[in-house]
């Protein structure tokens, strides 16, 4: 399940049938939450939706309610997941088990047609034990457009880029001090802080100018860059007017190359691209390295084994996993691997602890400073993946994604069944007798 690249293409396909759609995103959530805040989900009006905001929880309530809460512009809802809802002997909800008006952000209009009622509040706490609060920002294709073509191009360039989106601005009541600038401040708009320009929705469509009262809000918003993580929701007090936002770094897709293309390499392609990974497949063998044995892969390509230039520049930001099963192959990516660590953030390589440690050896001899290679064997994974248990191609392709996963969002390893290869990373030694690999295992 790919689910931006999903949401990206059915939003264009969308947009060029004439069909509206609304695009429901994770902007905060509290306690326990199955997705966290940047999820997204989109839902056309002829039915077809894509994506999810939960584990299939609360999809059924807001492709429901989608259309009609965006009727007057963007919405912010808030859904609890705490325990099922308690009523008293008079059929009334207990205090404390329903969602209560204070906790609707923008209010509809309880006097049209379809309002809401006190049916509809008490619907909002869904009962789920989960003992959490989702705040979801609802809005029209056309609202969000620039930030999906903004996801689009980040995608498309590899760079990233923090966005804030106003989810909440109190004390309109003050509407003499603000109202020449208040449509400025609309409920999903969107700053770019690397810019501090508009992404173009809501009201500020093509705007480069801000009020006084945004323009300080975006210099304190630009304080949080986010590069140690991706989401962050802040206040900001400024005069009179109180701001929630959720700045957001957008990622490039994370980045897996497969240095290899056999047989058992097709299902750890699979499972990297239901995680929406962007995925490279190289061989130095032209009748292994065709689009036809790996149609789900974004690249596929036959790379001769000295051509290091372009091997790093695949490698860079990327997972690498080492799995032709040929020692020619294996030797040859392994040296310039080892040798620019931080090129990638993960190595791994496949085939029993021994064969490793035989290449390293083997590559370690014909350096005048085999050293050099300490900090890449630090880093790197043998035997690749994590011993889930099971056989074949697939169980060996979970183990791998399962270890990747861990290392590219720094968990650790688990507790049982699992290998430490930084405790027990051979000493490459530059004696003049032999350079030899000493294993600690």
């Amino acid at each position: 399940m790919n689910q931006v690249a999903d949401i990206l293409k059915l939003a264009i396909k969308a947009k060029q049938q004439g069909i509206d759609a609304v695009l429901a995103t994770v902007v905060r959530t509290e306690g326990s939450a199955y997705r966290r805040a940047g999820a997204m989900m989109l839902i056309c009006e002829d039915g077809r939706s894509v994506g999810m905001i939960s584990g299939g929880c609360l999809e059924p309530h807001i492709i429901k309610r989608a259309f009609w809460l965006t009727r007057n512009g963007a919405n912010v809802q808030v859904y609890q997941t705490g325990d099922d809802i308690k009523y008293a002997d008079d059929g009334q909800a207990q205090a404390g088990a329903r969602e209560t008006k204070s906790d609707i952000y923008d209010e509809p209009d309880n006097g049209l047609d379809g309002g809401l009622d006190e049916a509809d509040f008490d619907e909002l706490n869904f009962g789920l034990g989960c003992n959490g609060r989702v705040h979801v920002l609802f809005e029209r294709l056309t609202t969000a457009t620039p930030l999906l073509e903004t996801i689009r191009n980040v995608r498309r360039t590899q760079q990233p880029i923090t966005v804030a989106t106003l989810i909440r601005a109190d004390d309109y009541q003050h509407q003499d001090s603000i109202s020449q600038n208040s449509d400025n401040l609309q409920i999903g708009m969107r700053i770019n802080l690397d810019e501090h320009r508009s992404l173009g929705s809501v009201s500020a469509l093509g705007k480069t100018a801000f009020s006084s009262i945004l323009a300080n809000t975006i210099e304190e918003l630009a304080e949080y860059k986010l590069f140690d993580k991706n989401t962050e929701y802040v206040t900001v007090e400024n005069g009179e007017v109180t701001t929630e936002w959720l700045v957001q770094r957008l990622q490039p897709q994370l980045r897996l190359l497969i240095c290899g293309a056999g047989n058992d390499v097709m299902p750890l392609v699979t499972m990297a691209k239901l995680q929406d990974w962007h995925v490279t497949v190289i061989d130095s063998r032209a009748q292994y390295a065709t689009r036809m044995r790996f149609p789900q892969a974004d690249v596929v390509m036959s790379l001769s084994l000295d051509d290091s230039e372009t091997l790093l520049k695949l490698s860079n930001n990327a997972a690498v996993a080492l799995m032709s099963h040929s020692l020619s192959q294996d030797r040859a990516r392994l040296a310039v691997l080892l040798e620019h660590s931080n090129n990638y953030k993960y190595l791994g390589q496949l085939g029993p602890r021994y064969r490793t440690e035989r290449l390293i050896n083997e590559i370690s001899i014909n350096l005048s400073n085999p050293t050099m290679l300490e900090a890449g064997i630090h880093k790197l994974h043998y035997p690749i993946g994590y011993k889930l248990g099971g056989d074949g191609p697939e169980a060996l392709a979970l183990g791998i994604m399962a270890e990747i996963n861990a290392v590219m969002h720094s968990q650790d390893a688990p507790v049982s069944g699992s290998h430490n290869n930084v405790s027990n990373i051979p000493a490459v030694s530059n004696d003049t007798d032999a350079n030899i690999v000493q294993s600690g295992v």
